[in-house]
């Protein structure tokens, strides 16, 4: 049996009135682009969404997927390799699979932290804040804010995450703001205020707003602007300003 997608763990009206109130340019993205959804396993732990996690680091979705396939056909059955099974798991056969060797020594960490009690359960995992598993989550070896922002996004559906160095929300928000630069981290942080409580769902219709403009359109944003400072004159030491007796 399919498991039913999930609703989202706030009111979803609520938020979409909120910011379409708020933000005349993001109202007209919620109105020509499709509904805002979710649909996490529900049967995914905090453990198995972080290893997933891992696996999609620093190269292309559909890489990542033939990859993370390997490493669950590993386990012997339908779900990835449980904590315990990625620690007897020998290096070569996750390089087979297609790991490097620096995630590799993050899915283990991950395995044994969980062991610990440092990765929490699903349930523990919804009573802590999104500071609280921030805190707890980094200190897993390969896992840093982006990764358990990603998590709060997507498995754990926490409604105010904005993922300031994230590339896709930055060029979505130059795209639908009209900008040729990307924002700098603290500029599009403090844009993202007028979103507040529900920054996950502008940040889901920046997403969408690349995936409505093409490819051709987000190789025209460029980085963010850097600026230049004026170059200033040595200063000379007070040695160097005596005069000669």
């Amino acid at each position: 049996m399919t498991p039913a997608a999930q609703t989202p763990a706030f009111d979803l009206p609520t938020a979409m009135n909120h910011l379409s109130a708020c933000d005349a340019r993001l109202a007209e993205l919620i109105t020509n682009t499709q509904p805002f959804q979710m649909d996490p396993d529900p049967l995914q732990s905090p453990y198995e969404a972080l290893l997933e996690a891992i696996a999609y680091q620093s190269i292309s979705g559909k890489a990542a997927a033939t990859i993370f396939g390997r490493v669950k056909a590993l386990s012997g059955h339908d779900r990835p390799p449980s904590p315990d099974e990625m620690l007897k798991l020998r290096k070569p056969a996750l390089r087979k699979a297609g790991l490097s060797g620096a995630k590799i020594q993050a899915m283990k960490d991950l395995a044994k932290k969980t062991i610990s009690g440092v990765v929490p359960s699903l349930e523990q995992a919804k009573n802590l804040s999104d500071e609280e598993l921030l805190e707890r989550l980094v200190s897993v070896r390969g896992i840093g804010a982006w990764t358990v922002e990603m998590f709060l996004i997507f498995r754990l559906g926490r409604p105010d995450v904005l993922p300031i160095h994230d590339l896709g929300v930055k060029k979505g928000w130059s795209i639908t703001y009209g900008k040729r630069h990307m924002p700098k981290p603290k500029e599009l942080l403090a844009f993202g205020e007028r979103w507040r409580p529900y920054r996950t769902v502008a940040s889901w219709y920046m997403w969408r707003a690349c995936q409505r403009a093409g490819n051709a359109a987000m190789r025209k944003i460029r980085p963010a602007k850097v600026r230049n400072r004026k170059p200033t004159k040595p200063k000379r030491s007070p040695r160097a300003r005596r005069k000669p007796t």
